[in-house]
Parts: structure tokens; sequence; C-alpha cells
């Protein structure tokens, strides 16, 4: 048995596929590094928290990453997974209180290449405050994006 002929068209099919398959592109690199300040008034249940810092690399022009209240305590993560259609966190517990955040990011890229409009929401997700186990203020919630000087 005559096993080029074969060999071609397995050769020429393979060939094909590659050629029609579309173009793979390239994954967007994704860094949301920085300060996520509320969009607007925060509401009245959160006036005392400042903001959401986010710092992988733990640069030291960013500040530590957790929750940050206005006063300067900052309640450090717990638990974090960012990814680019989310973010979800739980902080330690200090005082008994501690705060959760389930959202998604608005926007991709590397936030701090200075390409994001200042007014802007880039997240949005709900923040929740928690005392002890009991729920004590939720709220839907946007924040812009601020990268540090």
């Amino acid at each position: 048995m005559n096993f080029k002929p074969i060999v071609m068209l397995a050769l020429l099919s393979i060939g094909w596929t590659w050629s029609v398959s579309p173009p793979q592109k390239a994954k967007e690199r994704f860094d949301p590094d920085g300060s996520f300040w509320f969009h607007g008034t925060p509401p009245k249940e959160f006036q005392n928290v400042g903001g959401i810092n986010l710092n992988s690399k733990r640069v030291r022009r960013l500040p530590a990453a957790g929750v940050e209240l206005t006063n300067g305590k900052r309640f450090a993560f717990k638990s974090l997974t960012v990814k680019r259609e989310s973010l979800v966190f739980t902080t330690v517990t200090a005082g008994g209180t501690s705060y959760s955040f389930s959202g998604r990011f608005l926007k991709g890229g590397v936030y701090a290449a200075g390409d994001l409009d200042p007014e802007a929401p880039v997240l949005e997700g709900t923040l929740t405050k928690w005392n002890g186990s009991r729920k004590a203020a939720e709220a839907s919630v946007k924040f812009t994006y601020f990268g540090g000087t």
C-alpha cells in the first residue's frame, strides 16, 4: 500500500486548518495596583472609608494594600482575588470590625499607565462592613482610580 497520498492529504488538512484558524490575540496585561476612591460622595455608612489600596508588588510610592479609613487606620486583606473580571476581598478584623467587597473592574489594562480619566469609575461592586459576624452596613458603590504621586 502506498502511504504517500495519505500522508500528503493529512499534511494538507493540517495546513488548511492552521491557515483558516483565527489569529490568537495576545493577552492584554492587567495591573490595577493603586488606590480606589469613592466616585462621588460615599454612602453615609461608609463616610469613614478613604479607599481601597491594591499594591501587589509592594511598591513604596503606593499605600500598603487594604481598606484605608479617613483617620489613617488600615484593614489589611485577609483574602484577596484580583482578576481582570473581578475584585473580591475580605479584610482582617480589628476592634470587632472588618470589610468585604465583591465587584468588577470596568476597564482593563495597566492602570498606572496614566490613560484613565480620574473622574470616571473603574470599579463597581458591593462593599460590606461587618461587626463580628453581623452585617453592619452594605452599599453598591463605584470607585475611581488614583495611581499615586
